[in-house]
Protein backbone atom coordinates (compact mmCIF):
# COMPACT_ATOMS: atom_id res chain seq x y z
CA UNK A 1 0.00 0.00 0.00
CA UNK A 2 1.50 3.42 -0.91
CA UNK A 3 2.69 5.67 1.79
CA UNK A 4 0.49 9.20 1.87
CA UNK A 5 3.30 11.39 2.78
CA UNK A 6 4.02 15.09 4.48
CA UNK A 7 4.22 17.92 2.28
CA UNK A 8 6.87 20.14 3.50
CA UNK A 9 8.29 22.74 1.69
CA UNK A 10 7.16 21.38 -1.95
CA UNK A 11 8.31 18.19 -1.26
CA UNK A 12 6.54 14.59 -0.25
CA UNK A 13 8.30 13.72 2.60
CA UNK A 14 8.39 10.48 4.50
CA UNK A 15 6.78 9.54 8.10
CA UNK A 16 5.99 6.48 10.20
CA UNK A 17 3.15 4.58 8.58
CA UNK A 18 0.07 4.75 10.12
CA UNK A 19 -3.27 3.25 8.52
CA UNK A 20 -6.40 4.92 8.46
CA UNK A 21 -8.87 2.71 9.37
CA UNK A 22 -12.74 2.67 8.17
CA UNK A 23 -15.14 3.27 11.64
CA UNK A 24 -18.00 0.88 9.23
CA UNK A 25 -15.43 -2.01 8.90
CA UNK A 26 -12.21 -1.62 11.56
CA UNK A 27 -10.50 -4.62 9.11
CA UNK A 28 -10.49 -2.69 6.36
CA UNK A 29 -7.76 0.22 5.76
CA UNK A 30 -8.25 2.94 3.42
CA UNK A 31 -4.82 3.64 3.47
CA UNK A 32 -1.15 4.55 4.68
CA UNK A 33 -0.30 7.99 5.88
CA UNK A 34 2.93 9.57 6.93
CA UNK A 35 3.39 10.58 10.63
CA UNK A 36 4.87 13.80 11.16
CA UNK A 37 6.91 14.95 14.02
CA UNK A 38 7.55 18.02 15.75
CA UNK A 39 10.83 18.46 13.86
CA UNK A 40 8.82 18.20 10.51
CA UNK A 41 6.63 20.50 11.67
CA UNK A 42 9.44 23.17 12.85
CA UNK A 43 10.20 22.57 9.18
CA UNK A 44 7.22 23.25 7.79
CA UNK A 45 6.95 26.22 9.43
CA UNK A 46 10.28 27.84 8.33
CA UNK A 47 9.52 27.25 4.66
CA UNK A 48 5.86 28.92 4.94
CA UNK A 49 8.19 31.63 6.41
CA UNK A 50 10.23 32.00 3.94
CA UNK A 51 8.40 31.58 1.09
CA UNK A 52 5.58 34.41 2.74
CA UNK A 53 7.16 37.85 1.11
CA UNK A 54 6.60 36.05 -2.65
CA UNK A 55 3.22 34.66 -2.26
CA UNK A 56 1.74 37.25 -0.31
CA UNK A 57 3.01 40.00 -2.83
CA UNK A 58 1.95 37.82 -5.37
CA UNK A 59 -0.74 39.04 -8.38
CA UNK A 60 -4.23 38.06 -7.74
CA UNK A 61 -4.61 36.29 -11.05
CA UNK A 62 -2.12 33.75 -9.56
CA UNK A 63 -4.15 33.12 -6.50
CA UNK A 64 -7.49 32.77 -8.55
CA UNK A 65 -5.67 30.23 -10.94
CA UNK A 66 -4.47 27.87 -8.25
CA UNK A 67 -8.15 27.75 -6.78
CA UNK A 68 -10.06 27.35 -9.52
CA UNK A 69 -8.06 24.97 -10.68
CA UNK A 70 -8.71 23.43 -7.48
CA UNK A 71 -12.62 23.98 -7.13
CA UNK A 72 -12.80 22.21 -11.00
CA UNK A 73 -10.71 19.46 -9.85
CA UNK A 74 -12.47 18.28 -6.30
CA UNK A 75 -15.96 19.01 -8.14
CA UNK A 76 -14.41 16.73 -10.97
CA UNK A 77 -13.73 14.24 -8.29
CA UNK A 78 -16.26 14.48 -6.29
CA UNK A 79 -17.91 10.83 -6.56
CA UNK A 80 -14.15 9.35 -5.99
CA UNK A 81 -13.58 12.10 -2.66
CA UNK A 82 -16.91 11.47 -1.28
CA UNK A 83 -16.50 7.69 -1.41
CA UNK A 84 -13.04 8.50 0.13
CA UNK A 85 -14.93 10.53 3.07
CA UNK A 86 -17.63 8.07 3.99
CA UNK A 87 -14.74 5.46 4.27
CA UNK A 88 -12.61 7.05 6.93
CA UNK A 89 -15.37 9.27 8.71
CA UNK A 90 -17.97 7.56 8.08
CA UNK A 91 -20.68 9.65 6.87
CA UNK A 92 -23.34 8.21 3.77
CA UNK A 93 -21.74 8.23 0.38
CA UNK A 94 -24.60 11.21 -0.29
CA UNK A 95 -23.20 13.00 2.86
CA UNK A 96 -19.81 12.37 1.26
CA UNK A 97 -20.40 13.77 -2.24
CA UNK A 98 -22.33 16.67 -0.49
CA UNK A 99 -19.41 17.86 1.58
CA UNK A 100 -16.87 17.43 -1.22
CA UNK A 101 -18.93 19.81 -3.58
CA UNK A 102 -19.30 22.03 -0.72
CA UNK A 103 -15.27 21.89 -0.60
CA UNK A 104 -15.48 22.84 -4.12
CA UNK A 105 -18.18 25.78 -3.71
CA UNK A 106 -15.60 27.21 -1.41
CA UNK A 107 -12.32 27.40 -3.59
CA UNK A 108 -14.67 28.37 -6.32
CA UNK A 109 -16.13 31.17 -4.26
CA UNK A 110 -12.27 32.23 -2.98
CA UNK A 111 -11.24 32.19 -6.35
CA UNK A 112 -13.40 34.65 -7.35
CA UNK A 113 -12.95 36.62 -4.17
CA UNK A 114 -9.04 36.95 -5.43
CA UNK A 115 -10.14 39.24 -8.44
CA UNK A 116 -12.71 41.36 -5.73
CA UNK A 117 -9.70 42.53 -3.15
CA UNK A 118 -10.07 46.27 -2.19
CA UNK A 119 -9.57 49.04 -0.34
CA UNK A 120 -9.98 52.41 0.40
CA UNK A 121 -9.03 56.20 -1.07
CA UNK A 122 -9.78 58.92 1.66
CA UNK A 123 -8.90 62.04 2.00
CA UNK A 124 -6.51 63.63 4.81
CA UNK A 125 -7.94 65.82 7.10
CA UNK A 126 -4.71 67.99 5.99
CA UNK A 127 -4.80 69.41 3.21
CA UNK A 128 -2.94 67.74 0.15
CA UNK A 129 -2.65 64.49 1.89
CA UNK A 130 -3.57 61.09 0.30
CA UNK A 131 -4.60 58.25 2.82
CA UNK A 132 -4.97 54.76 1.40
CA UNK A 133 -6.57 52.09 3.40
CA UNK A 134 -5.62 48.40 2.08
CA UNK A 135 -5.70 44.86 3.79
CA UNK A 136 -2.36 42.40 3.89
CA UNK A 137 -1.99 39.28 4.50
CA UNK A 138 -1.23 38.38 8.21
CA UNK A 139 2.03 36.25 7.66
CA UNK A 140 2.33 32.20 8.47
CA UNK A 141 -1.04 30.66 9.20
CA UNK A 142 -1.63 27.11 11.51
CA UNK A 143 -4.87 25.47 10.26
CA UNK A 144 -5.87 22.55 12.70
CA UNK A 145 -9.16 20.60 11.69
CA UNK A 146 -11.60 18.41 13.03
CA UNK A 147 -12.64 14.82 12.16
CA UNK A 148 -16.38 15.69 11.43
CA UNK A 149 -15.81 17.63 8.52
CA UNK A 150 -12.47 16.12 6.98
CA UNK A 151 -12.96 18.08 3.16
CA UNK A 152 -15.36 21.15 4.23
CA UNK A 153 -13.47 22.33 7.32
CA UNK A 154 -10.43 22.50 5.91
CA UNK A 155 -11.35 23.76 3.13
CA UNK A 156 -13.10 26.75 4.09
CA UNK A 157 -9.98 27.25 6.32
CA UNK A 158 -7.72 27.22 3.51
CA UNK A 159 -8.99 28.93 0.82
CA UNK A 160 -9.10 32.23 2.61
CA UNK A 161 -6.01 31.92 4.03
CA UNK A 162 -4.80 31.36 0.52
CA UNK A 163 -6.23 34.01 -0.96
CA UNK A 164 -5.46 36.67 1.13
CA UNK A 165 -1.66 35.94 0.63
CA UNK A 166 -1.07 34.02 3.66
CA UNK A 167 1.14 31.04 4.13
CA UNK A 168 -0.07 27.78 6.06
CA UNK A 169 0.84 24.80 8.21
CA UNK A 170 -1.93 22.34 7.93
CA UNK A 171 -2.89 19.66 10.53
CA UNK A 172 -5.54 17.81 9.80
CA UNK A 173 -7.44 15.66 12.48
CA UNK A 174 -5.14 12.29 13.50
CA UNK A 175 -8.30 10.20 12.68
CA UNK A 176 -9.04 11.78 9.01
CA UNK A 177 -6.06 12.45 7.36
CA UNK A 178 -7.35 11.04 3.61
CA UNK A 179 -9.51 14.18 2.82
CA UNK A 180 -6.63 16.98 3.64
CA UNK A 181 -3.85 15.23 1.79
CA UNK A 182 -6.23 14.95 -1.33
CA UNK A 183 -6.92 18.81 -1.33
CA UNK A 184 -3.12 19.61 -0.66
CA UNK A 185 -1.94 16.86 -3.50
CA UNK A 186 -4.74 19.10 -5.69
CA UNK A 187 -3.81 22.14 -4.61
CA UNK A 188 0.25 21.25 -4.89
CA UNK A 189 -0.54 20.29 -8.43
CA UNK A 190 -2.37 23.66 -9.42
CA UNK A 191 0.89 25.70 -9.01
CA UNK A 192 0.89 26.73 -5.34
CA UNK A 193 4.72 27.79 -5.08
CA UNK A 194 7.07 25.28 -2.60
CA UNK A 195 6.94 26.49 1.03
CA UNK A 196 3.14 27.94 0.36
CA UNK A 197 0.94 25.15 1.47
CA UNK A 198 3.04 22.07 4.22
CA UNK A 199 0.99 19.46 5.18
CA UNK A 200 1.95 17.81 8.32
CA UNK A 201 -0.27 14.81 9.17
CA UNK A 202 -0.05 13.33 13.30
CA UNK A 203 -1.01 13.78 16.76
CA UNK A 204 -2.00 16.76 18.23
CA UNK A 205 0.21 16.61 21.21
CA UNK A 206 3.25 16.42 18.47
CA UNK A 207 2.66 18.52 16.05
CA UNK A 208 -0.44 20.72 17.31
CA UNK A 209 1.74 21.33 20.29
CA UNK A 210 4.84 22.26 17.91
CA UNK A 211 2.62 24.58 16.06
CA UNK A 212 1.30 25.88 19.50
CA UNK A 213 4.99 26.23 20.53
CA UNK A 214 6.32 28.30 17.86
CA UNK A 215 6.57 32.56 17.44
CA UNK A 216 7.04 31.96 13.90
CA UNK A 217 3.25 31.33 13.46
CA UNK A 218 1.61 34.45 13.19
CA UNK A 219 -2.70 33.29 13.44
CA UNK A 220 -3.54 29.95 14.06
CA UNK A 221 -7.32 28.69 13.26
CA UNK A 222 -9.19 25.68 15.21
CA UNK A 223 -11.71 23.94 15.29
CA UNK A 224 -12.01 21.27 17.93
CA UNK A 225 -12.85 21.02 21.59
CA UNK A 226 -13.06 23.57 24.24
CA UNK A 227 -10.07 21.86 25.80
CA UNK A 228 -8.17 22.38 23.32
CA UNK A 229 -9.33 25.76 22.37
CA UNK A 230 -8.69 27.49 26.01
CA UNK A 231 -4.77 25.49 25.19
CA UNK A 232 -4.51 27.55 21.97
CA UNK A 233 -5.70 30.78 23.30
CA UNK A 234 -3.37 30.34 26.34
CA UNK A 235 0.07 29.61 23.99
CA UNK A 236 -1.60 32.23 21.25
CA UNK A 237 -1.56 34.35 23.97
CA UNK A 238 1.92 34.19 25.00
CA UNK A 239 3.69 35.24 21.91
CA UNK A 240 0.74 37.83 21.02
CA UNK A 241 -0.69 35.68 17.95
CA UNK A 242 -4.05 36.22 16.28
CA UNK A 243 -6.39 33.34 16.88
CA UNK A 244 -9.48 32.12 15.59
CA UNK A 245 -11.35 29.02 17.49
CA UNK A 246 -14.34 27.20 16.58
CA UNK A 247 -15.45 24.84 19.83
CA UNK A 248 -18.99 23.25 19.72
CA UNK A 249 -22.57 23.63 20.53
CA UNK A 250 -25.21 22.58 22.47
CA UNK A 251 -27.89 23.55 20.29
CA UNK A 252 -31.56 24.25 21.18
CA UNK A 253 -34.41 23.37 18.65
CA UNK A 254 -37.54 25.22 20.02
CA UNK A 255 -40.48 23.50 18.32
CA UNK A 256 -43.82 25.89 18.65
CA UNK A 257 -47.31 24.74 19.46
CA UNK A 258 -48.71 26.04 16.06
CA UNK A 259 -45.61 24.35 13.82
CA UNK A 260 -45.82 22.23 11.00
CA UNK A 261 -45.62 18.91 12.52
CA UNK A 262 -43.62 17.24 9.59
CA UNK A 263 -41.70 20.01 9.21
CA UNK A 264 -40.78 19.92 13.12
CA UNK A 265 -39.62 16.44 13.10
CA UNK A 266 -37.87 16.47 9.48
CA UNK A 267 -35.50 19.70 11.39
CA UNK A 268 -35.53 17.75 14.55
CA UNK A 269 -34.12 14.84 13.11
CA UNK A 270 -32.26 15.89 10.12
CA UNK A 271 -30.48 18.19 12.42
CA UNK A 272 -29.70 15.65 15.97
CA UNK A 273 -29.63 12.76 13.89
CA UNK A 274 -28.17 13.33 10.57
CA UNK A 275 -24.39 12.66 10.14
CA UNK A 276 -24.38 10.27 13.04
CA UNK A 277 -25.41 13.43 15.03
CA UNK A 278 -20.79 14.42 15.08
CA UNK A 279 -21.89 18.09 14.02
CA UNK A 280 -20.85 21.24 16.05
CA UNK A 281 -24.33 22.58 14.76
CA UNK A 282 -26.50 19.68 15.79
CA UNK A 283 -29.81 19.44 17.55
CA UNK A 284 -28.86 18.03 20.59
CA UNK A 285 -31.53 19.93 22.98
CA UNK A 286 -35.50 19.46 21.27
CA UNK A 287 -37.39 22.43 23.16
CA UNK A 288 -41.29 21.67 22.43
CA UNK A 289 -44.07 23.42 24.19
CA UNK A 290 -46.33 21.36 25.80
CA UNK A 291 -49.65 21.55 23.16
CA UNK A 292 -47.53 19.77 20.39
CA UNK A 293 -45.11 17.57 22.86
CA UNK A 294 -46.78 14.05 22.51
CA UNK A 295 -47.54 14.74 18.71
CA UNK A 296 -43.78 15.42 18.03
CA UNK A 297 -42.54 12.79 20.68
CA UNK A 298 -44.45 9.95 18.65
CA UNK A 299 -43.60 10.94 15.36
CA UNK A 300 -39.83 11.29 15.76
CA UNK A 301 -39.64 7.97 17.37
CA UNK A 302 -41.71 6.48 14.60
CA UNK A 303 -39.76 8.25 12.24
CA UNK A 304 -36.25 6.98 13.77
CA UNK A 305 -37.29 3.74 13.42
CA UNK A 306 -37.57 3.60 9.37
CA UNK A 307 -34.10 5.20 9.59
CA UNK A 308 -31.37 2.47 8.10
CA UNK A 309 -27.88 2.84 10.39
CA UNK A 310 -25.78 1.08 8.28
CA UNK A 311 -22.27 1.06 6.25
CA UNK A 312 -22.52 4.07 4.74
CA UNK A 313 -21.53 2.85 0.94
CA UNK A 314 -24.43 0.72 1.18
CA UNK A 315 -27.83 2.41 -0.76
CA UNK A 316 -30.11 2.96 1.82
CA UNK A 317 -28.30 3.82 4.72
CA UNK A 318 -29.22 6.96 6.17
CA UNK A 319 -26.59 6.86 8.97
CA UNK A 320 -23.25 5.75 9.13
CA UNK A 321 -21.20 4.39 12.08
CA UNK A 322 -19.73 6.38 15.04
CA UNK A 323 -16.59 7.83 13.85
CA UNK A 324 -14.24 5.24 16.59
CA UNK A 325 -14.18 3.55 19.46
CA UNK A 326 -13.77 6.21 21.76
CA UNK A 327 -16.42 8.19 20.20
CA UNK A 328 -18.83 5.51 20.62
CA UNK A 329 -18.18 4.74 24.32
CA UNK A 330 -18.51 8.20 25.18
CA UNK A 331 -21.72 8.06 23.29
CA UNK A 332 -22.49 5.13 25.26
CA UNK A 333 -21.76 6.88 28.52
CA UNK A 334 -23.95 9.64 28.02
CA UNK A 335 -26.58 7.45 27.08
CA UNK A 336 -25.87 5.67 30.69
CA UNK A 337 -26.04 8.98 32.23
CA UNK A 338 -28.83 10.50 30.94
CA UNK A 339 -31.13 7.39 31.93
CA UNK A 340 -29.55 7.78 36.09
CA UNK A 341 -30.49 11.51 35.24
CA UNK A 342 -34.19 10.36 35.20
CA UNK A 343 -34.54 11.29 31.57
CA UNK A 344 -36.14 7.90 29.59
CA UNK A 345 -34.92 6.43 26.54
CA UNK A 346 -38.22 6.16 24.22
CA UNK A 347 -35.95 4.90 21.38
CA UNK A 348 -32.61 4.00 20.34
CA UNK A 349 -29.66 3.91 21.79
CA UNK A 350 -28.39 0.57 21.17
CA UNK A 351 -24.93 -0.75 19.73
CA UNK A 352 -25.60 -2.90 16.20
CA UNK A 353 -23.94 -5.12 14.65
CA UNK A 354 -23.95 -5.08 10.93
CA UNK A 355 -22.35 -7.53 8.47
CA UNK A 356 -18.94 -6.04 9.02
CA UNK A 357 -17.03 -4.71 12.64
CA UNK A 358 -17.97 -1.45 13.15
CA UNK A 359 -19.07 1.79 15.13
CA UNK A 360 -22.71 1.38 14.54
CA UNK A 361 -24.93 3.06 17.22
CA UNK A 362 -28.86 3.41 16.34
CA UNK A 363 -29.81 7.21 17.40
CA UNK A 364 -30.96 7.82 20.31
CA UNK A 365 -34.54 10.01 21.84
CA UNK A 366 -34.94 11.05 25.60
CA UNK A 367 -37.74 12.57 26.73
CA UNK A 368 -38.60 13.63 30.06
CA UNK A 369 -34.89 15.78 30.22
CA UNK A 370 -34.43 19.14 31.86
CA UNK A 371 -32.08 22.27 31.04
CA UNK A 372 -30.39 20.97 34.14
CA UNK A 373 -29.23 17.38 33.32
CA UNK A 374 -25.60 17.04 31.70
CA UNK A 375 -27.17 15.45 28.69
CA UNK A 376 -28.78 18.95 28.19
CA UNK A 377 -25.35 20.56 29.61
CA UNK A 378 -22.35 18.88 28.19
CA UNK A 379 -21.76 18.29 24.06
CA UNK A 380 -22.13 14.64 23.63
CA UNK A 381 -21.17 14.95 19.73
CA UNK A 382 -23.07 11.73 18.77
CA UNK A 383 -26.80 10.50 17.71
CA UNK A 384 -27.82 11.39 20.90
CA UNK A 385 -30.99 14.07 21.81
CA UNK A 386 -33.63 14.83 24.59
CA UNK A 387 -37.03 16.68 24.51
CA UNK A 388 -37.22 18.99 27.05
CA UNK A 389 -40.94 20.02 27.47
CA UNK A 390 -42.42 23.79 28.14
CA UNK A 391 -45.06 25.33 28.36
CA UNK A 392 -44.97 28.58 26.13
CA UNK A 393 -42.63 30.42 24.07
CA UNK A 394 -41.11 32.27 26.67
CA UNK A 395 -39.67 29.25 28.67
CA UNK A 396 -38.93 28.27 25.39
CA UNK A 397 -36.79 30.85 24.74
CA UNK A 398 -35.32 31.08 28.15
CA UNK A 399 -34.65 27.50 28.22
CA UNK A 400 -32.98 27.88 24.65
CA UNK A 401 -30.63 30.04 25.65
CA UNK A 402 -29.94 28.85 29.21
CA UNK A 403 -26.32 27.24 27.74
CA UNK A 404 -22.75 27.96 28.09
CA UNK A 405 -22.62 27.25 24.23
CA UNK A 406 -24.19 29.33 21.53
CA UNK A 407 -23.78 28.33 18.33
CA UNK A 408 -26.77 27.65 15.73
CA UNK A 409 -30.11 27.71 17.16
CA UNK A 410 -33.32 27.25 15.45
CA UNK A 411 -37.40 27.17 15.63
CA UNK A 412 -40.01 25.65 14.04
CA UNK A 413 -43.27 27.81 13.91
CA UNK A 414 -45.82 29.26 11.58
CA UNK A 415 -46.40 32.50 13.79
CA UNK A 416 -44.48 35.40 11.98
CA UNK A 417 -44.39 37.04 15.70
CA UNK A 418 -42.63 34.50 17.13
CA UNK A 419 -40.17 33.87 14.18
CA UNK A 420 -39.44 37.28 14.54
CA UNK A 421 -38.42 37.86 17.87
CA UNK A 422 -36.98 34.46 18.33
CA UNK A 423 -34.16 35.37 15.27
CA UNK A 424 -33.61 38.91 17.51
CA UNK A 425 -33.83 37.07 20.83
CA UNK A 426 -31.97 33.90 20.43
CA UNK A 427 -28.17 34.16 21.82
CA UNK A 428 -26.46 32.43 19.43
CA UNK A 429 -24.00 33.27 16.47
CA UNK A 430 -26.36 31.47 13.70
CA UNK A 431 -30.38 31.28 14.32
CA UNK A 432 -32.59 29.09 11.56
CA UNK A 433 -36.36 29.06 11.31
CA UNK A 434 -38.70 26.03 10.21
CA UNK A 435 -35.15 24.77 8.96
CA UNK A 436 -32.35 22.10 10.59
CA UNK A 437 -29.82 24.04 13.17
CA UNK A 438 -27.35 22.23 10.96
CA UNK A 439 -27.06 23.26 7.67
CA UNK A 440 -25.18 26.59 6.28
CA UNK A 441 -24.40 28.31 3.57
CA UNK A 442 -20.72 28.56 2.31
CA UNK A 443 -21.23 32.33 1.53
CA UNK A 444 -22.14 33.65 4.38
CA UNK A 445 -20.24 33.88 7.91
CA UNK A 446 -20.03 30.79 9.98
CA UNK A 447 -19.46 31.01 13.75
CA UNK A 448 -20.96 31.53 17.05
CA UNK A 449 -21.59 33.32 20.97
CA UNK A 450 -20.18 32.31 24.59
CA UNK A 451 -18.24 28.91 24.47
CA UNK A 452 -19.07 27.91 21.13
CA UNK A 453 -16.58 30.97 19.41
CA UNK A 454 -13.90 32.98 19.66
CA UNK A 455 -12.51 35.65 17.53
CA UNK A 456 -13.65 36.82 13.77
CA UNK A 457 -16.34 34.39 11.43
CA UNK A 458 -15.35 31.99 9.49
CA UNK A 459 -16.01 32.04 5.63
CA UNK A 460 -17.65 34.47 2.89
CA UNK A 461 -16.08 37.76 2.96
CA UNK A 462 -16.24 37.77 7.01
CA UNK A 463 -13.20 35.33 6.45
CA UNK A 464 -11.01 38.69 5.77
CA UNK A 465 -11.09 39.40 9.11
CA UNK A 466 -9.24 37.05 10.45
CA UNK A 467 -6.57 36.43 7.43
CA UNK A 468 -5.76 39.78 6.79
CA UNK A 469 -4.30 42.76 8.76
CA UNK A 470 -5.54 46.08 7.92
CA UNK A 471 -2.67 49.02 6.72
CA UNK A 472 -3.25 52.51 6.42
CA UNK A 473 -1.14 54.52 4.31
CA UNK A 474 -0.76 58.28 4.40
CA UNK A 475 1.49 60.44 1.33
CA UNK A 476 2.03 63.67 0.55
CA UNK A 477 3.08 63.80 -3.33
Amino acid sequence: MALHRNLIDGEWIEGEPVPNLNPANVKEVVGEYARATAEDAKRAIAAARAAFPAWSRSGPLERHGVLRKAADEILARKEELGRLLAREEGKTLAEGIGETVRAAQIFDFFAGECLRLTGEILPSVRPGVGVEITREGVGVVGLITPWNFPIAIPAWKLAPALTYGNTVVLKPADLVPGCSWAIVDILHRAGLPKGVLNLVMGKGSVVGQAMLDSPDVDAISFTGSQATGARVAEASIKVMRRFQLEMGGKNPLVVLDDADLDVAVECAVNGAFFSTGQRCTASSRLIVTAGIHDRFVAAVAERLKALKVDDPLKEGTHIGPVVDAGQLKQDEDYIAIGRQEGAELVAGGERLTRDTEGFFLSPALFVGATNEMRISREEIFGPVAGVIRVKDYDEALAVANDTPFGLSSGICTTSLRHATHFKRNAAAGMVMVNLPTAGVDFHVPFGGRKGSSYGPREQGRYAAEFYTTVKTAYTLP
